[in-house]
């Protein structure tokens, strides 16, 4: 039988990572729930472990795949290309659904809510204190990633690894003051619509945030072991792009959520 390719596809190998992340997935679920109600943790932390496995595994094959075996074809880095956009695409459509329900509450208040916004009883942040701090952290994260993205393109390696590595830390410290900001918020996810509204959408961007964090770490390992060079980087452009997308997001809910 021969063995010659007639495409110019990446036809994966058989791989068990699927499956694991099937298993992350109902890990997670039942140990939030298990968490919320009974305070249980072992049923989530089994879940983060199985899902630290299967990302790090998972990311070492596309690794030696991309970089060492010269699967990632010009076809297959185009179809990468339109895989990462839609993935986006689809983000966008995720937190327009948050806006949604924010705005349909906000612009009309019903008497449930005391006819007016916020909510009869609920005292929102103060927009000039933290939430303004973390959307300039993030804005300059986007500067960083962005001098990270370009020095790569010049071949300038030390100048890379320093804006991947302040990029790094800015979405470190966001995340370390979003989580001293819910610790002292003067309202709960249960005061009515306002606080579901508010803690699902910027909950949400809180987690993509540290997601694009983890991203990005990943990209900073790559870079110190010389999986990229000037032309064949598509795996830090992607997070570049992922960056990008939320430091965006993030002054649609400074200017939606906290200012009106």
């Amino acid at each position: 039988m021969s063995t010659h390719q007639n495409h110019p596809f990446h036809l994966v190998n058989m791989s068990p990572w699927p499956i694991t992340g099937a298993i992350w997935g109902i890990k997670m679920a039942a140990g939030l729930i298990s968490m919320f109600h009974q305070y249980k943790f072992i049923i989530i932390s089994t879940g983060v472990l199985i899902t630290l496995l299967t990302m790090i595994q998972w990311w070492r094959d596309i690794t030696r795949e991309g970089t060492y075996q010269g699967m990632h074809t010009s076809v297959v880095n185009f179809g990468l290309r339109w895989g990462m956009i839609l993935f986006i695409v689809s983000e966008v459509f995720f937190f327009i659904s948050f806006f949604w329900a924010f705005f349909h509450s906000s612009l009309a208040p019903t008497i449930e809510l005391g006819m007016m916004w916020p909510p009869s009883g609920i005292k929102p942040f103060n927009p000039m204190q933290i939430p303004l701090l973390n959307t300039a952290i993030l804005l300059a994260s986007g500067i960083t990633v962005t001098w990270a993205h370009h020095s790569l393109m010049e071949s300038n390696y030390s100048q890379t690894t320093q804006g991947l590595l302040l990029t790094i830390i800015l979405g470190v410290c966001f995340t370390i003051l979003q989580a001293y900001e819910y610790i002292e918020a003067p309202f709960t996810i249960a005061d009515s619509v306002y606080g579901s509204s508010f803690f699902m959408a910027t909950g949400f961007h809180g987690l993509h945030v540290i997601i694009g964090t983890t991203f990005l770490s990943v990209c900073l390992m790559r870079h110190i072991m010389f999986h990229f060079s000037s032309n064949h980087h598509f795996g830090f452009e992607a997070a570049a792009w992922y960056w990008h997308w939320k430091y965006g997001m993030i002054i649609f809910m400074y200017l939606i959520l906290l200012m009106s």
